[in-house]
């Protein structure tokens, strides 16, 4: 016999579709694992950042009442009531949710930025437009939710545990340090 056959005369392509068959399986089952663990890991971290909603609302709102006074400057920072550099747009969004006591439309959001960060507004040619489209990527991250009013307008709000609805899982990632610095 020629080299070219393997046991049982199988041919050398045969044995390499095999081989092929076998490898992509096993990849398959690598790739669904991963796939688990990301969904699982997903879901943990909207978990979380519904805790933390809850948690920086619960802080927030005792400020409100007693006084920034009651907070550490660690926490004043945590929570952007006192810092020294000049907070983004994305931020200012989701300060305003997350101080808001309902769901706010864009125009809202816009108006409350405007009140206490005038120059972050003053940035950008068409403001609405530019809240509207944060207030949707936070949605996709999970940080807020969009509702509908019985006028049949959109708003949003600020996760948190208390939330009926579930964030949207189909997040992307995204680095949450800026959250807490």
């Amino acid at each position: 016999m020629n080299g070219s056959k393997f046991h049982n005369g199988e041919s050398a392509s045969a044995h390499k579709d095999v081989s092929a068959s076998h490898a992509d399986s096993s990849v398959q089952d690598v790739v669904k694992a991963a796939h688990d663990e990301l969904q699982d890991l997903i879901r943990q971290r909207s978990e979380i950042m519904k805790r933390i909603g809850t948690v920086k609302q619960t802080i927030v709102g005792l400020a409100n009442l007693f006084g920034d006074n009651i907070l550490s400057d660690d926490l004043q920072k945590m929570l952007d009531r006192k810092s020294n550099r000049q907070m983004g747009f994305t931020k200012a969004c989701l300060i305003v949710l997350m101080e808001a006591s309902r769901p706010l439309g864009a125009r809202e959001v816009c108006e409350q930025i405007q009140v206490r960060i005038p120059p972050i507004i003053e940035r950008h040619k068409d403001p609405l437009a530019s809240v509207t489209t944060v207030l949707n990527r936070l949605v996709e991250y999970g940080e807020a939710k969009a509702v509908v009013r019985e006028n049949g307008r959109r708003a949003w709000e600020w996760v948190s545990e208390g939330s009926p609805r579930l964030a949207n899982t189909a997040m992307v990632d995204r680095n949450y340090s800026e959250l807490s610095s």
